[in-house]
């Protein structure tokens, strides 16, 4: 930061410092940004310049069964995770957020390990343990399966919400009559409730793109969009994965970008309610 009255070395620093933290920042998205221009190649390789502009490929991967299929597993397994990670991991931090828990200092660190270990030794524990069970192969086992890996965003977000709750608001609720399930749904829910959509949003985002685990357990019609992907660059090399990759990144921004303002909301909120 400059002072008040910078001198010329410092000017010279912070510009240096700028120009490198500008340098660092193209280094990592530039990657990310390169199929979206090849998705709009209309020719039927991966080159540049582009032989062509055309929006063949996205008709492709939007107009092919075996896309929609995907895209359409996709939305099922994210929608079934989200929901289950969302009210778990709701409820597990409304729990923990209570500092007379028990061992809450040991649930802490169990209940964010997925975040932690590596996703491949979690697959195949997973398939080992649901294969015994008769859920590999199943939708109900891929959902569960990505509700493991979604829980912890929902318990770190939501827990941050409860941070600046006031219990005292409950037990208001509580002296005027009403039964917890009243008080919750009354006071808590819509005052953490910026936390629970953002939660919400990284728990669909995580599933939307697994592929991990999704191959340990995924049948043949089973296969989601990041499969699909994975599977064509395997097997058969076609611009219409630039196209699937590029729907999904924009799904993905558009969502951080919500579960972002809404975790803003969720901390001014806070800050208004606390004393």
């Amino acid at each position: 930061m400059l002072s008040p009255y910078p001198t010329l070395g410092e000017r010279i620093r912070v510009g240096l410092l700028w120009t490198w933290c500008v340098l660092v920042l193209i280094f990592l998205v530039v990657p990310i940004f390169v199929p979206v221009p090849l998705s709009f190649n209309s020719g039927s390789f991966f080159t540049f310049p582009l032989q062509g502009v055309s929006t063949r490929w996205y008709e492709v991967v939007l107009g092919t069964p075996r896309w929609l299929a995907a895209i359409g597993n996709s939305l099922l397994i994210g929608i079934g995770a989200t929901i289950l990670a969302t009210v778990l991991g709701t409820l597990t931090a409304i729990g923990l957020s209570d500092p007379r828990f028990p061992a809450r200092r040991l649930i802490v660190p169990l209940l964010i390990s997925p975040l932690i270990v590596p996703v491949v030794v979690t697959a195949v524990g997973t398939y080992l343990f649901y294969a015994r069970m008769g859920l590999a192969n199943s939708y109900v086992g891929i959902i569960l399966a990505h509700t493991v890996l979604a829980s912890p965003f929902v318990v770190v977000t939501v827990g941050a919400s409860l941070s600046g709750f006031d219990r005292n608001l409950m037990r208001a609720t509580a002296i005027l009559g009403a039964r917890p399930l009243t008080g919750f749904f009354r006071v808590m829910l819509p005052l953490i409730l910026p936390g629970v959509l953002s939660g919400a949003a990284f728990a669909f985002v995580t599933s939307f793109d697994e592929v991990v685990v999704v191959q340990f357990l995924a049948s043949a019609s089973q296969r989601t969009l990041p499969l699909e992907m994975f599977t064509g660059l395997r097997e058969q090399l076609s611009p219409a994965i630039t196209a699937a990759a590029t729907l999904m990144m924009g799904l993905s921004i558009i969502l951080l970008v919500v579960a972002n303002l809404l975790a803003r909301r969720s901390r001014r909120m806070g800050e208004a309610v606390a004393p």
